[in-house]
């Protein structure tokens, strides 16, 4: 009786102790590809830009550039840009469009114009028309005609990426 009362607990665990042995030198299955992002340039990105072929829009916040993109190819651009300046950086990352107006009034500055503003991160950061010389307070500045192209191009829900 005491034999067979060993064997009983020792066949599942010598059965055990394979199958696990047998599990881990088994090859993991092979992760699947990466879901290419589409057209526009290596490894997923719109060719010339630092965004992605998704952008919609683009902006290298150092190099002080924007550009709009179509289907991971550029549209326009580069064109300059004014972003945020020392400690008002306009916000890096991946954003989406959340609203648009074309004559909007800052409520934080006095009523500052932001003529063709395109909103796209928290805080009320936007691309808008203003001054190219000097940094702004986070938004995204273009020159008028610039704006006024953002603005027609750009819809609610586009993808923003500021790099």
């Amino acid at each position: 009786m005491t034999a067979l009362v060993t064997v009983l607990v020792l066949v599942p665990g010598v059965l055990l102790g394979a199958l696990a042995a047998t599990a881990s030198a088994a090859p993991a299955p092979a992760a699947p590809a990466a879901p290419s992002e589409g057209r526009g340039g290596s490894e997923g990105r719109a060719e010339g830009t630092p965004c992605s072929a998704q952008a919609r829009a683009c902006v290298d916040r150092a190099g002080r550039t924007a550009w709009l993109i179509r289907d991971g190819r550029i549209e326009a651009g580069p064109v300059r840009v004014a972003p945020g300046g020392q400690g008002k950086e306009t916000p890096l990352g991946t954003f989406r469009v959340e609203w648009k107006n074309r004559d909007h009034r800052s409520t934080e500055f006095d009523g500052a114009p932001m003529p063709f503003a395109v909103f796209f991160a928290p805080g009320g950061i936007a691309f808008h028309e203003g001054n190219l010389d000097s940094p702004s307070a986070g938004c995204v500045r273009l020159d008028r005609a610039n704006a006024e192209r953002w603005y027609a191009s750009l819809q609610v829900g586009d993808r923003v990426e500021v790099r």
